[in-house]
């Protein structure tokens, strides 16, 4: 399934970062909004999470009225910062539950964002999953558009359980597809490169401590697909110098 140009602009800019405004409804101000920079990861299909102190001034206004909203931005060197790439998701921030849900959120959010691990040593802290509603992509000036919720509401792959299985098999047999690919498409040349997650949009390689994504063309909702988009990405980067 090809994604459509701004659903892939927007995608990408999503998965290419994990720093973004978190705009929640404030308790203690009459229902002004109150903006946090927060950090945040996202799953295999398009879940975003959040690890938030209960003590944090967001988290009693989630606690108290989950409506909110995630702006995720990329600041262009253009002189006109108004032409900035920006993505705003609104829906209702729920608090992730004890269970394979919880166990799965934080492997993956720990291996994406190594060092939120040490805020585990300190009992207050919990995740939440934005349950999106309405998403609002504006890709510079003329590009703007509301998407589809539904695209952010994808089911889990068919191969969610074995995606650690796949990112292995990438790093020990295809090891040199992994240094391809991340000198292909970011010009980073790097024999130590690891591939350390898969998504329905596209895979992360992990060099020097930062994490790089490369994006599929079509969704792969099911392991045949990923191995096709894969191959395709083999056979595009393996011949550059």
């Amino acid at each position: 399934m090809l994604k459509t140009k701004y659903e892939n602009e927007a995608v990408t800019l999503m998965r290419s970062n994990n720093i973004a405004i978190l705009s929640t409804v404030s308790k203690r101000y009459e229902d002004f909004p109150f903006g946090s920079l927060i950090t945040y990861v996202t799953d295999q299909n398009r879940s975003i999470y959040i690890y938030a102190s209960d003590i944090a001034e967001h988290t009693k206004n989630i606690l108290n009225n989950p409506k909110s909203c995630l702006t995720i931005f990329n600041i262009t060197k253009e002189d006109d910062k108004q032409n900035s790439s920006r993505l705003s998701i609104m829906g209702n921030f729920n608090k992730v539950e004890k269970g394979e849900s919880l166990e799965s959120c934080k492997d993956r959010f720990f291996t994406f964002l190594p060092k939120s691990e040490e805020y585990s040593k300190m009992h207050d802290f919990n995740f939440y999953k934005l349950e999106p509603q309405n998403i609002r992509w504006i890709g510079g000036f003329g590009e703007i558009s509301w998407l589809k919720d539904e695209s952010w509401k994808l089911k889990e792959p068919a191969w969610a359980n074995d995606e650690k299985s796949m990112v292995e098999h990438m790093n020990v047999d295809h090891k040199d597809v992994v240094i391809a690919c991340l000198k292909g498409f970011y010009g980073i040349n790097d024999i130590k490169a690891l591939m350390i997650g898969i998504s329905i949009d596209g895979y992360y390689l992990e060099s020097h401590n930062k994490i790089y994504y490369i994006p599929f063309d079509k969704l792969c909702l099911n392991s045949k697909e990923v191995r096709k988009e894969l191959v395709v990405h083999a056979k595009k980067f393996k011949g550059v110098s």
